[in-house]
């Protein structure tokens, strides 16, 4: 399958002093939904991004609840406890007794999900090597040290701009 990727365009009446801004918002719009693309394909194969994105958290964070699941994807707790009955029913996360608590229960990346998750991570690394392939090392270096730094600051700016200008999670963390 080839995706043909359109330049959304610049704004006509955009003012000059926000035209480096406009570019990286720009690239960022045709980034996402290239991003959307390959998320569609992986769910035809089987799992939703959101459900990763489920998996892939909760396996850097180790055993948690479901609500610190959820308060670490920013997401409704209810949402995530659907999502997460599907990965327990695929066998790839288990519900274990508390230790803390054993009337409550927390979430565990099983060996199958630990697999899984190599495994899409080995595929995403061949795919962004793949890109990079005529790229001098030093400029892809440079690249990744740019942008894991402006991915940084932009998790650390966004969400406070979002509840300064109303625009931000509402109660239960829905957008």
């Amino acid at each position: 399958m080839r995706w043909q990727m359109v330049d959304p365009g610049r704004c006509p009446d955009l003012d000059p002093e926000h035209e480096l801004a406009d570019r990286v918002g720009m690239a960022m719009v045709r980034l996402n939904k290239m991003h959307a693309q390959v998320a569609h394909q992986m769910a035809k194969q089987g799992m939703d991004k959101s459900a990763f994105v489920l998996l892939a958290t909760l396996s850097g964070l180790g055993e948690c609840r479901s609500s610190g699941l959820a308060e670490a994807v920013l997401s409704d707790p209810s949402t995530v406890s659907r999502q997460v009955a599907g990965l327990v029913k695929d066998g790839l996360v288990e519900r274990r007794a508390d230790p803390a608590d054993g009337r409550a229960s927390v979430l565990a990346v099983t060996e199958a999900g630990r697999q899984l998750i190599r495994e899409r991570r080995r595929q995403r690394n061949e795919a962004i090597e793949q890109v990079f392939a005529d790229w001098a090392d030093e400029d892809f270096k440079g690249f990744a040290d740019l942008f894991e730094r402006f991915v940084q600051d932009y998790e650390r700016t966004i969400p406070a701009l979002m509840t300064e200008r109303g625009t931000g999670t509402r109660a239960g963390g829905e957008k």
